[in-house]
């Protein structure tokens, strides 16, 4: 006799009280929806324990539909778990093994990504787990399988994890694809996504259901409201600089961060950087040996053995400090840490948060986060952080639209597996969020690119990939056309990696190509905590030994390149406009930098909340002119480039151009007419799509926006395990494919994609369309200063960087501070 609801319930609040726990309020709400047969979308902060939440209506279900589940077991995938991170698939697996366990059920938990041996996955092939803990792109390979729909077929759930990681990416178009399948081949599917916070909840779930589908019609929004307490408390420098720069990460307040050490049983130190991550670990025991052995370094390059160590140590309390980058953001769940340490803006609110929510990671815990500027106006940031996380204000996340690439690759996939008819599948790509709005034309286009490859490489047999059966359904014969694909699943295209390795064959990380391509051999450069000599390329690595001279090279990595997120550009002003409140109104951090703010009214001013800030000053290097929208350096980029190309109309003028977060110069020979880009409305946003294409290098951003969508596409092979193609011959394969296109088929839709995505992702358009309207109704205040202000400051120092080494960097700039301060 099944069991009703009510008892079932009954079962996981027995658990609970076994544990001494009691069920949150949202969890009961989620076993509720879910045992309703409901989809839905739960939105709850890490170490919430959300996936209680989820795992057990899975098992409750199971039980209500075998009562006799303790002793007949039918075998078969149930359920699927999706993680965009294998870091978490082992805690997400012990959750679901002690609900499986403790009620007796003999389900099997297992997991299946890039990590799972050439062995396990064969063996799942004949004996599925009960529970799959899978990737994004590991369902993709299992779509890619000959009779997938005789495996998924009793499938009754599918979690997506962390659903706020994959919206707005080409990971999250390929689960809307992976779902739109198996809402149709599962008989009775139930799909829950679980987000932390973001500005678009709503949206969130309509992009994982599928925008008209009766999925979203039958679904909920649960919402955890834990109230978690989070405190910032901003480490402020004893002495004020009143001309800030951005050259010392922050690393003369390192002794104020120990003691905040020595207090708390673990830290974690996040830098936004690898680079900064790796100065960071070195200082800190150059300067304070002891705390060798019990300071250890996590970033994304590091291999996978040590992070795993350096996780496990923090779990067991080992380790007193671990200096991080975002590579331990997510999920990953570390009772012990006591203290967060935020070094540097971290450009978004979201992200802070996320760090906060490390510390004090248990239910009605506080969460303590410590902010340490690296120049003085990042405590302007500080201030704006502690009121968002007073108001929630989050980031929304920009789902894609028509990412052409990813389909591709989604179709290419069926056609390897057991092949499709076009008439079946179209209905359900229409029902995804990203191809909403897809024509019958594209869609034919898109079957002849699989079939022909693109009008222009017809004659070329390499493109040609599916055949049409005669039934129509489209499939891929070959055997070697059906191995390669299986290798190139996936949306990830980083920039190309070297693996670092001794030269007895010791594997120690992966550094980005472009840095070690700067190397000769016999420099000697930091990387994992250790200093290293470069020996020689042989491959796709970097041979290495170890070196005892010291050094000042360190890696850089793109990601450091992080611009503020439209949010945080807001918050931001409105902070900076407190500025010129009563000094009692003021927080903290505004109050403690009076003195910058009183030699920048000195010699320029601060502007108001209706004002748009222009200076313009001259020094050895050029005629300076400086613009402040606060919009952060993406949209800045677009920003300048926009208005030099407008001034070049005027006048005949070159200029080299620099930006950061706060805002962007144009320095040039001759002074630039200020006036006259008033009088002729320069920071119009009409014409500011065809002024932007002609003002960048639009071609040249698309070209390495297209490298990407070649790769994803399959129209260039990245090459097989370990036998990797050179990023040098994958740019130049697909920069002849970019040119065919140019010249013979500017129609292409893979084409045309390269430049949407570069305004849309890259230069953020609307973003910039809605800054060039607020400065259009702002009054402009044009100072015409005798020197550099402290807002300007950082932005020049920014450019000398590119020019000079880190020493005469330093010197330079004290010399220039020594004469602004007289």
């Amino acid at each position: 006799m099944p069991l009703n609801k009510s008892e079932l319930l009954q079962i996981a609040e027995d658990w609970f009280h076994q544990q001494n726990w009691e069920p949150f309020p949202f969890q009961k709400e989620t076993w509720n929806a879910f045992l309703e047969g409901k989809h839905g979308l739960l939105n709850a902060p890490t170490g919430s324990g959300k996936t209680y939440a989820l795992w057990f209506p899975i098992v409750l279900n199971y039980i209500k539909n075998n009562p006799e589940y303790k002793t007949k077991h039918k075998k078969g995938l149930k359920a699927i778990w999706i993680t965009p991170l294998r870091a978490l698939s082992q805690e997400i697996k012990q959750s679901a093994e002690r609900i499986t366990q403790d009620l007796e059920t003999q389900m099997t938990v297992g997991i299946r990504t890039g990590d799972t041996s050439t062995k396990e996955r064969a063996k799942m092939r004949t004996n599925m787990p009960d529970l799959l803990i899978t990737t994004p792109e590991s369902l993709q390979l299992l779509l890619s399988s000959k009779g997938y729909a005789k495996l998924f077929k009793d499938c009754s759930a599918i979690v997506v994890d962390e659903w706020h990681e994959l919206l707005g990416t080409k990971r999250g178009v390929q689960m809307e694809l992976g779902l739109s399948r198996l809402k149709t081949v599962c008989t009775n599917l139930r799909i829950w996504g679980i987000s932390a916070t973001i500005g678009n909840l709503e949206q969130a779930r309509e992009v994982l259901l599928g925008p008209s589908s009766a999925a979203l019609e039958n679904s909920v929004l649960v919402k955890a409201n834990l109230n978690k307490k989070i405190t910032v408390k901003s480490i402020i420098p004893k002495e004020m600089e009143t001309f800030p720069w951005r050259g010392h990460l922050g690393l003369h307040l390192l002794d104020e961060v120990v003691p905040i050490i020595n207090n708390s049983k673990t830290t974690l130190l996040f830098t936004n950087t690898r680079s900064q991550c790796e100065i960071w670990f070195q200082k800190i025991l150059e300067k304070y040996p002891e705390f060798a052995g019990e300071m250890a370094m996590h970033h994304g390059s590091i291999n996978k053995e040590t992070r795993l160590w350096v996780e496990q140590a923090i779990r067991n309390e080992s380790l007193k400090a671990v200096v991080c980058t975002s590579s331990l953001d997510l999920g990953v769940d570390f009772a012990p840490v006591e203290t967060v340490v935020q070094i540097g803006g971290p450009k978004g609110v979201a992200r802070f948060l996320q760090r906060a929510g490390r510390s004090g990671h248990r239910p009605g815990k506080e969460s303590v986060i410590y902010f340490l500027p690296t120049h003085a106006m990042e405590l302007i940031e500080a201030s704006a952080m502690q009121k968002a996380v007073l108001n929630s204000a989050v980031e929304d996340r920009i789902p894609y639209l028509n990412s052409f690439d990813v389909l591709i690759q989604y179709l290419t996939t069926l056609a390897v597996s057991d092949g499709f008819l076009p008439e079946e599948i179209y209905p359900e790509i229409k029902q995804t969020f990203c191809y909403q709005a897809i024509s019958d034309e594209q869609w034919q286009w898109l079957l002849n690119f699989l079939v022909m490859g693109s009008q222009s490489l017809k004659s070329y047999d390499e493109y040609k990939k599916v055949e049409v059966e005669d039934d129509g359904r489209f499939k891929v014969n070959s055997r070697a056309v059906a191995m390669r694909h299986r290798f190139q699943i996936g949306t990830i295209v980083g920039d190309a990696t070297i693996h670092v390795r001794y030269q007895k064959g010791g594997y120690i990380g992966s550094i980005e190509e472009y840095f070690i391509s700067k190397l000769s051999p016999g420099d000697v450069f930091t990387f994992a905590g250790r200093n290293l000599e470069f020996i020689r390329i042989k491959g796709m690595a970097a041979h290495v030994r170890n070196s005892s001279k010291r050094t000042n090279k360190v890696p850089s990595w793109m990601g450091g390149r992080l611009s503020f997120s439209a949010k945080m550009s807001e918050l931001l002003r409105q902070e900076l406009y407190t500025a010129e409140l009563p000094f009692s109104k003021q927080s903290k951090e505004i109050q403690s930098l009076a003195p910058m703010f009183a030699k920048q009214r000195e010699e320029s001013s601060v502007p108001l909340p209706d004002q748009f800030l222009i200076e313009t000053f001259e020094t050895n290097d050029g005629h300076h002119h400086i613009f402040y929208p606060f919009e952060g350096r993406a949209i800045h980029e677009g920003m300048s480039s926009l208005l030099a190309y407008r001034i070049s109309l005027l006048t005949p003028i070159t200029c080299s151009l620099a930006f950061n977060d706060y805002g962007f110069e144009l320095l040039s020979d001759k002074p630039i007419d200020i006036q006259s880009i008033l009088d002729n409305n320069l920071f119009t946003a009409e014409y500011m799509l065809s002024d932007l294409q002609k003002s960048l290098n639009s071609n040249e951003m698309a070209r390495r926006k297209f490298r990407d969508i070649a790769v994803i596409s399959g129209m260039v092979f990245t090459g097989y395990p370990e036998k990797g193609v050179k990023m040098k011959h994958l740019q130049s394969s697909s920069e002849l494919l970019f040119d065919v296109f140019k010249d013979f088929e500017d129609d292409n839709l893979l084409y045309q994609q390269a430049f949407t995505e570069t305004f849309e992702h890259q230069l953020e358009e609307g973003r910039l369309r809605l800054a060039l309207e607020r400065i259009a109704q702002q009054e402009i205040v044009w100072k015409q200063c005798q020197q550099p202000t402290p807002f300007s400051f950082p932005i020049i120092t920014d450019r000398l960087r590119e020019k000079l080494s880190n020493e005469k960097l330093a010197d330079r700039i004290k010399r220039m501070t020594k004469t602004l301060m007289k």
